[in-house]
């Protein structure tokens, strides 16, 4: 392993190597700069043309740049250089020669479009602005589990490949598998209620899930990350409870440990953690404020679902995070419970950014005969999912839990424009590589 110096760990009298991507050279006659850049930042080193060795010059300004290069020598104060300190080299080595054309520009000295980026993943996180997005991401995750422990939550790893469908429905990619027909799972949903009725009782899984959806569009992806949460002896009002714990830890972590990121991204004046509890609006409620504001064309009324704009007007007229609660249980799935004491609402729940919605949720139904005929209802068949079914039979406790997308966590969190912007190799209709 290279024995080397993060730039940003250069300090005066130091004798170091440091290695990363040659990020620019201005060569300004008799002297010339290379500015080394790596994970933590730049660095200047300094080539005097008529002192120094003529091949170690000629290495050092006849790189290209984004070529990877290791500096070693010594290193001096320079208040003038970008970091306040440079490096007069001894050895410059080439570990790997960059093309002279780029198909973008890491210095972000010129703007390339969407499509571009992703093609050319790998040098566009060279941006600052690009890396902090992942950077923050991961945080994002860090402080999610981190949350969920403090909940009591053990992580689990549920399959991806699945004989069958979590709700049925043509969204679902098809495989073959060993001479059979498999699908790409679309949600861990019904492995995860399995693991509450376990001596596990509380669980949460990060993961990807896989839906054929058709839409194209900025906010939606074929496949994506799921934030999981599921625990026994919760309802639903609970599991809104370990919700809106996750999602303010995600902004408190983010807030406390990527102030740099923030920075680079032009948000650490304005990034907000969300203060107070989130507001818990009914669906009824929900439509009668979406109407109040005459944004629609169509009112709504009670059975449809909050259009796009229906959840933008109630979004800016809420003015931030929001459940709504209490749906019309026919347009819920068939594992979640009704009310007691109304059938024709479930215990459903939606948690709303003002841009669109993160999180879907709700109790679940764990008495046996109602479950099977919830299948029924909606049209799918109990057998199909006996893996499922028959464990309701053996002592299934009550319970509740939801899923929470990741990317739009980050996106909402960062005000992306797009949510591909928040996946480092997006797939969608149209992208299958890289």
């Amino acid at each position: 392993m290279l024995d080397r110096t993060y730039t940003a760990d250069a300090e005066p009298g130091d004798h170091a190597t440091v290695a990363g991507w040659v990020h620019e050279i201005r060569d300004l006659g008799g002297i010339a700069f290379l500015i080394l850049r790596d994970k933590t930042g730049q660095i200047q080193v300094k080539f005097e043309k008529d002192e120094m060795d003529e091949e170690l010059v000629e290495t050092g300004l006849g790189v290209h740049r984004e070529s990877v290069v290791a500096v070693t020598g010594e290193v001096e104060e320079e208040p003038r250089a970008p970091t306040g300190v440079e490096i007069t080299p001894e050895s410059v080595d080439v570990l790997a020669e960059a093309d002279p054309e780029l198909p973008l520009d890491p210095s972000g000295k010129v703007d390339a479009e969407l499509p571009t980026r992703l093609n050319n993943r790998t040098l566009d996180l060279r941006k600052p602005e690009v890396k902090a997005v992942f950077e923050i991401r991961a945080e994002i995750l860090r402080s999610a589990r981190e949350a969920f422990r403090e909940l009591g939550c053990t992580e689990i790893n549920t399959p991806k490949i699945v004989a069958t469908g979590t709700e049925g429905g043509t969204e679902l990619f098809p495989i073959t598998y060993f001479g059979k027909e498999a699908f790409m799972n679309q949600s861990p949903q019904l492995f995860k209620q399995l693991m509450v009725g376990s001596g596990l009782e509380r669980v949460f899984e990060i993961g990807p899930i896989f839906r054929a959806e058709e839409h194209n569009t900025p906010r939606h992806l074929n496949e994506a990350t799921s934030i999981d949460f599921e625990s026994a002896f919760f309802d639903h009002r609970d599991a809104m409870d370990a919700c809106e714990h996750v999602v303010k830890a995600a902004y408190e972590g983010v807030a406390e440990n990527c102030e740099a990121q923030l920075e680079t991204l032009d948000l650490d004046d304005e990034f907000e953690t969300p203060d107070g509890e989130f507001p818990r609006l009914s669906y009824e409620e929900a439509i009668e404020r979406i109407n109040a504001t005459g944004e629609l064309d169509t009112q709504l009324v009670w059975g449809d679902d909050l259009p796009t704009e229906g959840e933008k007007a109630l979004g800016d007229d809420v003015g931030g995070h929001y459940f709504v609660t209490d749906w019309p249980s026919e347009i819920k799935p068939f594992y979640i419970k009704d009310h007691d004491d109304d059938e024709e609402l479930s215990t459903g729940f939606d948690l709303m950014h003002p841009r669109m919605e993160l999180v879907s949720g709700g109790q679940r139904e764990h008495r046996y005969d109602r479950l099977v005929e919830g299948f029924e209802q909606q049209g799918l068949d109990p057998d199909s999912f006996d893996y499922y079914t028959k464990m309701f039979r053996y002592g299934m406790p009550p319970h509740a839990g939801w899923g929470l997308g990741g990317e739009r966590l980050v996106m909402t969190m960062l005000d992306l424009s797009n949510i591909r912007e928040a996946v480092l190799f997006p797939r969608d209709r149209q992208r299958l590589s890289p």
